[in-house]
């Protein structure tokens, strides 16, 4: 198999465990801060009321059970029987810490889950669950996810976030030297976002030393306040060539060590409103392999060790 331009999360698990590991997306129930009403009943702009999950929670099924079924599909699929439990749905340290730990032993007590990723925002970790995830890691691979989206805090009130990239410095230095691996989350093509802004996100994650990024294209999704900006008229979403340009000139600033786990998302059919190309995963991957190839680049090139953060 050809090498990747970039540090990719399957090589990643094979270097870690000699064979492929496939995460399982696991809806634990959980709601967020940004619609109970702490911050806001809104949430983000781009987020609607199910806050990217399954909804198997609301359907009475169990973590055990949601991991249990997805594991025939993979093991036929992907032929691997090592599974990450993915709490992707809302905020997965939202939480008392006994119930955290309820879930989250559940979620390793199924056999073939090697680890934990726990997608959470970075106002919603406290000390206690840091320790809990500490004590985990000692025998299994634990990652958490940090939802930044950007490093630019005018970007941040705009997209109505509720929080600060300070808030995210200060998360990511007290999760650190603990052994959970740290993930940030960035959407490209936020409202209002230039290219050189995006760019500066690159340089500002790339500054603090963590352990990996998610990339994410922003689609229209229908019910959300997005939406209704988009049909105003107000919003236009990026084009896939410039969306794969941006893809490759954002790792070209990250360092080489730093694992690269989503190039861009998956949206539901039935709730996307635009753009239509965000459909086509295959053929944006073929876009972004052809960028690094045709600029004859890599992870790691732009990248400077005297990075700053904003």
């Amino acid at each position: 198999m050809q090498k990747k331009p970039y540090r990719d999360l399957n090589t990643y698990f094979r270097s870690l465990f000699g064979s492929r590991v496939h995460k399982v997306t696991v809806d634990a129930g959980l709601t967020c801060p940004n619609r109970d009403g702490t911050l806001s009943t809104g949430g983000c702009i781009y987020c609607n009321a199910k806050g990217s999950g399954t909804g198997a929670h609301q359907k009475g099924i169990s973590i055990t059970q949601q991991i249990e079924r997805s594991k025939v599909r993979i093991a036929r699929r992907f032929k691997t029987n090592k599974l990450m439990a993915y709490f992707q749905a809302f905020t997965n340290t939202y939480a008392p810490v006994a119930h955290l730990k309820a879930l989250w032993d559940e979620a390793l007590a199924v056999d073939g889950v090697v680890g934990l990723a726990i997608g959470t925002r970075p106002d919603c970790v406290e000390p206690s669950v840091l320790d809990l995830l500490e004590s985990y890691a000692r025998s299994h691979l634990i990652w958490i996810e940090y939802g930044l989206q950007s490093a630019h805090d005018q970007t941040l009130t705009r997209i109505n976030r509720g929080h600060d990239f300070a808030c995210f410095e200060r998360t990511v230095a007290a999760t650190r030297n603990r052994g959970i691996n740290i993930c940030a989350h960035v959407i490209l093509g936020l409202p209002g976002e230039s290219r050189r802004q995006m760019l500066e996100t690159a340089d500002a994650v790339a500054a603090l030393g963590i352990d990996g990024v998610k990339l994410h294209l922003l689609y229209v999704v229908r019910g959300t306040a997005l939406e209704t900006i988009y049909r105003q008229g107000h919003y236009h979403p990026l084009e896939q060539q410039a969306y794969a340009n941006l893809v490759c000139e954002f790792i070209e600033r990250l360092p080489k060590a730093m694992i690269i786990q989503r190039l861009t998302g998956d949206p539901h059919p039935h709730e996307l409103i635009a753009p239509q190309w965000s459909l086509q995963k295959r053929e944006t991957m073929e876009l972004i392999d052809q960028c690094f190839a045709q600029k004859q680049t890599w992870q790691g090139k732009h990248f400077r060790d005297n990075a700053r953060t904003l």
